[in-house]
């Protein structure tokens, strides 16, 4: 299973950095690891002669959606088949990395790693979008040029770059409200959270900062179910503000203008209301079955109410384009997954548990509420990489997390990821002298004057 692990974790890596997964080369990529993976876990099953399927809740709705999907394309209810094939083949692939991830993640120290590779490759990814922008020339990744878009770190959308923060970020501000971690990587952890939310400010997506405050109003009150202490809530409101200290150097008045104004890629408010009173127009005209998964930008010239000449390929409303895609069917579908996430997630932060277990619970679901609610004005469910980050961090919040193989105490990340947090911590400690270090150079120096 470590192949797997490995290959769930590179194939997360590769969709982000990879402008988010959303050109057919990086789709094609991810569908064809996910296959393999697959592939290699059922020749393990073969090998093995035993194959023990762990369920979740959110299957249903997963492959309930997929479902819908295949009847459109199959009995040629989809106005545009190959879109919806193409739908189809995207859905597919993460409903097998979500299958692969929930029967490979089963221990703690398994599910332990996996966060920590967010919480890392989130500070990663923040890191170089904060250097790309104060050295960006109209050229992404310094050497890819762009004929339009308002781009950050590796996405073309840096509304998209919001809604990975929103998934990663709260990961971070879960294990440092919950104390689930050692002392000597508080350091790191507080740097692995700043850095991102300095980020996102940075990007001044309206619609990601407004989710990102939503996420830590809902952390703080499922933390007080927790009855966590006043030192805990008091470290956060620390880090909050340290947060804010870092954004305040890095530069707000970007943020600022942004929600004042708009800048000239944005769709102006008045083109975006047109754009949902259209879509509920196409899901009007098709109540049922929808016209097809994906084929909202096929469809929508035909109902557009104004014309602006840009191609509308996303409704700016994940909620408003599966209602056109698949109708009242993929809606209950969708609403089924919702209501199956908070009823599970919340089941499993009530239930006994330590304090790692549960942070890993709330963050998984905070950070599925906060782009949730992000879709209302945005399509970062239609970014590949954000949706299967989306998806297994909603497995994990809905999953019973194995016990853990070693204490709580053991540092956290096992693995690669032990040893990396390990290796910092090392070079930390040897920047910063310690009380008794400095005390013998003060007396060496006193000793020679």
């Amino acid at each position: 299973m470590k192949v797997i692990r490995a290959g769930i974790w590179m194939l997360i890596a590769f969709a982000v950095l990879a402008f988010g997964g959303v050109e057919p080369w990086g789709e094609a990529i991810l569908e064809i690891g996910a296959a393999a993976l697959f592939v290699f876990w059922g020749i393990l099953a073969i090998r093995r002669r035993e194959a023990e399927i762990h369920w979740n809740w959110l299957y249903p709705p997963l492959l309930g959606l997929g479902g819908v999907a295949l009847v459109q394309y199959a009995f040629g209810l989809s106005v545009y088949p190959y879109l919806t094939w193409v739908e189809l083949l995207k859905w597919g692939a993460y409903v097998l990395l979500v299958f692969l991830a929930l029967e490979s993640f089963r221990t703690m120290d398994q599910v332990k790693s996996f966060i920590w590779f967010l919480v890392v490759f989130g500070f990663a990814v923040a890191l170089f979008g904060i250097v790309q922008y104060f050295t960006f020339h109209g050229k992404l990744y310094w050497f890819i040029p762009l004929k339009a878009g308002s781009p950050f770190g590796p996405y073309v959308n840096r509304d998209d770059f919001a809604g990975f923060v929103e998934l990663t970020a709260p990961l971070g501000f879960a294990l440092l409200l919950f104390r689930a971690w050692r002392r000597e990587h508080l350091t790191l952890l507080l740097l692995f959270t700043i850095v991102p939310v300095g980020a996102l400010f940075l990007s001044a997506s309206r619609g990601g900062i407004i989710g990102f405050f939503f996420e830590l109003v809902l952390l703080f009150f499922l933390s007080r179910s927790r009855q966590i202490g006043r030192k805990q809530l008091l470290g956060v409101a620390a880090l909050a503000l340290a947060a804010g200290s870092f954004t305040v150097w890095l530069g707000v008045s970007g943020a600022i203008q942004r929600f004042e104004h708009l800048i000239p890629a944005e769709v102006a408010p008045d083109s975006r209301v047109s754009m949902y009173r259209d879509t509920w127009h196409i899901f009007v005209r098709h109540p049922w079955v929808g016209t097809g998964l994906g084929t909202l930008i096929e469809v929508y010239p035909r109902y557009a109410s104004f014309y602006d000449g840009l191609i509308v390929d996303h409704a700016h409303n994940d909620y408003l384009e599966l209602l056109a895609d698949t109708g009242v069917v993929g809606g209950l579908c969708g609403l089924a997954f919702i209501v199956l996430l908070f009823w599970r997630g919340l089941v499993h932060l009530r239930s006994p548990g330590d304090r790692l277990r549960h942070a890993i619970h709330a963050g998984s679901l905070a950070a599925c509420t906060g782009l949730l609610l992000h879709s209302l004005v945005d399509f970062n469910l239609h970014i590949p990489a954000n949706a299967l980050i989306f998806l297994l961090l909603a497995a994990l919040a809905t999953s019973e997390i194995g016990r853990p193989t070693r204490e709580i105490a053991r540092p956290p990340g096992g693995n690669f990821f032990e040893n990396l947090l390990a290796g910092m911590s090392r070079m930390l400690s040897v920047l910063r002298p310690t009380h008794e270090g400095a005390e013998d150079l003060a007396k060496s120096g006193r000793g020679k004057a």
